[in-house]
């Protein structure tokens, strides 16, 4: 590697990928010849823990901070958005002269303060919410010629998303060859819902693989020849030497994706997306940089998402925020040096992720040693696995060693207690959509950033009632257009509130859109609030559009 040029960032995430969707880790059906190729030239960590879901692992990765220290708590109704002061890989690397640049799904806030291209990243071209076709996501969108965010406008896109993504991170790396460069790819796939060209499924179809691992795996199978038009693309221009590869996913394999129950194929590791068993949270997490890391190195210390932080700051010359926790370590030291694992110090990695708005403690959760995890499920007592010696987690030695079980449980009582308080009482509060910026002058409220009002159960439904914490940057008239669900009743009571602004309507039926021309909004931290009424119970709007009326 030249002194003066420090290497370029491939990073690349999927979603919902498992560690039994590459043909190198024994999968019988699935064609991954690029991904093999590329994992017979990396370094693994064969011990990386992920997940347990989606924006937990994503703010993770940006911020190499446990995710309750940034706000993140879930993945849906404003629990996602991550704190716009957090200080992200993007911004390190920006602020070390590289060009930044992210593809595909970012999962971490949609409106402005807490995009992607307001959180360190030059160059944005995104989808929205958790995933193509969720709220969040531009209505009526697919995985085929979907509307993407290009920073922050939305354009019309044809093609398959996969493709796009890649299109675009192979163009960024064309464009700022002659500079360091930081490109974030994250695709949507092989998340459900399972839409694939046809032309990848059939060979699976053929050869009797049902139908809803087919579509799986012929994602994968996309996903694949997409990564080899990546590093073909690094091949011509001279890049692949001095850049680093990352290969990985978020979490484990989702139940919606099994055929009629059954999983597919993850080498008999036990659980699934949510769960902390290894199945949840076991991933391929394949390094590539040719001019450091040995082909076929394995790497059987424990890492975590917190870890690529430390570790990209220090391969890339960077400097690591001094103002904060950095929980993370630097594993580069494990990729270099051959007996660095000889003397590297015991670590544990703490898990934990449920449905709510805060956390609750024990709640899902795990501390995971080199050894041993000590995991509390969902409904359940702690139980106690080696993983040295039952990676499948078969056997429960809980009972037969409590002394352990209690000394790991206290480790995480005081992680827990330093995680969820960092920021006070303030830690958890909802991320504020700024509305009547010039930053983003017309924002998308949905139902993926409203919260609802307790004691409603979790969701995205119409039968209910949520609400968008805003803030207000300047006070005057607004334009909103309130567009209601289908399913909604037609006579019902419109009503519209924000601050001292309040707008009710009866219907007679029910219209897609309702428009205000102008309504006066007052400044500061406001609640905005639409919904109709029918005989005492709430349906939420389907989504809003708010903008300054006379910008």
């Amino acid at each position: 590697m030249s002194a003066a040029k420090p290497p370029n960032l491939l990073f690349i995430i999927m979603d919902d990928l498992a560690w039994g969707d590459l043909g190198r880790h024994g999968n019988p059906v699935v064609q991954t010849p690029h991904l093999d190729r590329l994992h017979d030239q990396a370094a693994r960590l064969t011990r990386y823990c992920t997940g347990p879901l989606c924006s937990p692992a994503r703010a993770s990765v940006m911020t190499g901070r446990y995710h309750y220290r940034t706000g993140v708590v879930d993945t849906y109704i404003g629990r996602s958005t991550m704190r716009p002061d957090e200080r992200t890989l993007a911004h390190v690397l920006r602020d070390a002269g590289y060009a930044t640049g992210i593809f595909g799904k970012w999962h971490l806030g949609d409106r402005y303060p807490a995009r992607a291209m307001d959180m360190g990243f030059d160059t944005a071209n995104t989808h929205g919410g958790g995933g193509i076709g969720q709220f969040g996501d531009h209505p009526g969108n697919t995985y085929f010629d979907p509307v993407l965010d290009h920073n922050g406008r939305p354009t019309p896109r044809r093609g398959y998303c996969t493709d796009l993504f890649f299109d675009d991170a192979i163009d960024f790396i064309r464009q700022h060859r002659d500079q360091p460069w930081f490109a974030y790819v994250g695709t949507n796939c092989p998340h459900t819902p399972l839409q694939v060209p046809d032309d990848w499924v059939e060979p699976y179809r053929k050869q009797g693989v049902p139908e809803s691992h087919a579509r799986v795996y012929a994602m994968v199978e996309n996903i694949d020849a997409n990564v080899g038009r990546a590093l073909a693309q690094l091949d011509e221009l001279g890049l692949a030497e001095d850049t680093i590869v990352v290969f990985t996913s978020d979490h484990g394999p989702c139940g919606s994706a099994n055929h009629n129950g059954q999983p597919r194929y993850n080498a008999d590791l036990r659980g699934m997306k949510g769960t902390l068993y290894e199945g949840g949270i076991k991933v391929p997490c394949l390094l590539r940089w040719p001019a450091r890391f040995r082909p076929g190195r394995e790497v059987d210390r424990i890492a975590s998402p917190i870890d690529w932080l430390p570790t990209f700051a220090a391969a890339c010359g960077a400097d690591l925020p001094s103002d904060r926790t950095i929980d993370g370590v630097n594993l580069l030291p494990l990729l270099t040096d051959e007996t660095a694992d000889e003397d590297w110090p015991e670590r544990l990695i703490f898990m934990q992720w449920h449905r709510g708005d805060v956390p609750q403690r024990g709640r899902n959760s795990a501390a995971i040693g080199q050894r041993y995890k000590c995991y509390r499920p969902e409904n359940g007592g702690d139980e106690l696995y080696d993983l040295v010696n039952d990676p499948h987690e078969q056997h429960d030695l809980a009972a037969d060693d409590p002394d352990r079980v209690a000394a790991m449980r206290r480790a995480y009582d005081a992680w827990f207690d330093d995680v969820a308080s960092e920021h006070g009482d303030e830690t958890f509060a909802p991320i504020r959509i700024v509305l009547g910026s010039a930053a983003e002058a017309r924002s998308y409220l949905n139902r993926q950033d409203w919260r609802l009002y307790p004691p409603a159960r979790d969701g995205w439904g119409t039968d209910l009632p949520g609400c968008w914490p805003v803030h207000i940057q300047q006070a005057g008239a607004y334009r909103v257009e309130l567009h209601t669900p289908p399913d909604a009743p037609g006579q019902a009571v419109l009503h519209l509130r924000c601050g001292g602004c309040t707008v009710e309507r009866e219907l007679d039926r029910l219209e897609a859109v309702y428009v205000f021309e102008r309504l006066d909004l007052p400044a500061g931290d406001q609640t905005f609030e639409a919904y109709l009424e029918q005989d005492g119970q709430r349906f939420g709007v389907l989504h809003a559009w708010v903008e300054r009326a006379d910008a």
